[in-house]
């Protein structure tokens, strides 16, 4: 069954799959989570806003990809916050990294970090009520600022950037320096990438929507710790906050600002 979609890269239609509803993923091989936006859903934004997706055209010179938290505390085994599915989007990243660079999108990894001085950290409510004790200490240790670099199966480019935030968001204030790094750059777009889908990149992207930057979430380059807690935050994202594409979408879009 298809249905009428706003891009023109897509040639006007979207194809359902049997189930009747939407892929969140629809990249080459089989993907981290096989998952789709469900038909109500569609069905609801269309009715809403007459289109599906928020974005017909991605402009490259104003956009950048923004990876977060692929770092050894959330993509190593057996580290204190480990989110076991961040490994194998690593390849997904590269290939799309790889793409964008020759575009002139730069590539912005943002990492975690908490600072911890005379038995008290910098994000006190954190570490205190989400984690047990025997956790505590070891994600603080793992967090130590200095300590922080891009997950190794990762391909950094000689421009890219790296930004450390201390809290789920990167763009509320006082966690990092992203917004003015974004702004010096002519910024207004943002693709989103990494770990966990619906909390640090989530988090990120609804404050980037706030701040007036045009968002889209990648389905095939976030991880979460569950096909449910990835697929609510497409569902509720697309609705209310910006975009969700796969990466090979994104691209598209990006290619479609030159014709």
């Amino acid at each position: 069954m298809p249905i009428k979609s706003n891009l023109p890269w897509a040639k006007l239609s979207i194809h359902f799959p049997t189930s009747g509803r939407i892929p969140a993923n629809a990249s080459k091989g089989k993907p981290l989570h096989n998952v789709s936006i469900r038909q109500h859903i569609v069905d609801r934004v269309l009715a809403r806003r007459g289109k599906l997706h928020w974005f017909d055209r991605l402009n490259p010179a104003s956009t950048a990809l923004v990876v977060i938290d692929m770092q050894e505390t959330f993509c190593a085994p057996d580290s204190p916050a480990e989110v076991a599915g961040s490994r194998e989007i690593g390849p997904a990243i590269n290939v799309l990294t790889q793409k964008l660079r020759p575009l002139g999108v730069p590539v912005i990894w943002v990492l975690h970090a908490n600072t911890h001085r005379n038995g008290r950290s910098d994000w006190e409510l954190f570490f205190n009520h989400v984690v047990s004790d025997e956790v505590r200490l070891r994600t603080i240790e793992s967090l130590s600022p200095g300590r922080q670099k891009v997950w190794e199966g990762l391909e950094q480019g000689n421009n890219d950037i790296t930004v450390v935030k201390n809290r789920y968001s990167a763009l509320i204030t006082g966690s990092s320096t992203l917004e003015r790094v974004l702004r010096n750059q002519g910024i207004d777009t943002l693709l989103i990438a990494g770990t966990k889908t619906n909390v640090c990149c989530e988090a990120t992207a609804r404050d980037a929507m706030m701040l007036d930057f045009r968002t889209v979430i990648l389905s095939d380059c976030c991880a979460a710790l569950s096909d449910e807690e990835h697929l609510a935050t497409l569902e509720t994202f697309i609705q209310q906050f910006g975009d969700v594409m796969t990466a090979d979408e994104a691209l598209a879009a990006l290619e479609q600002h030159k014709v």
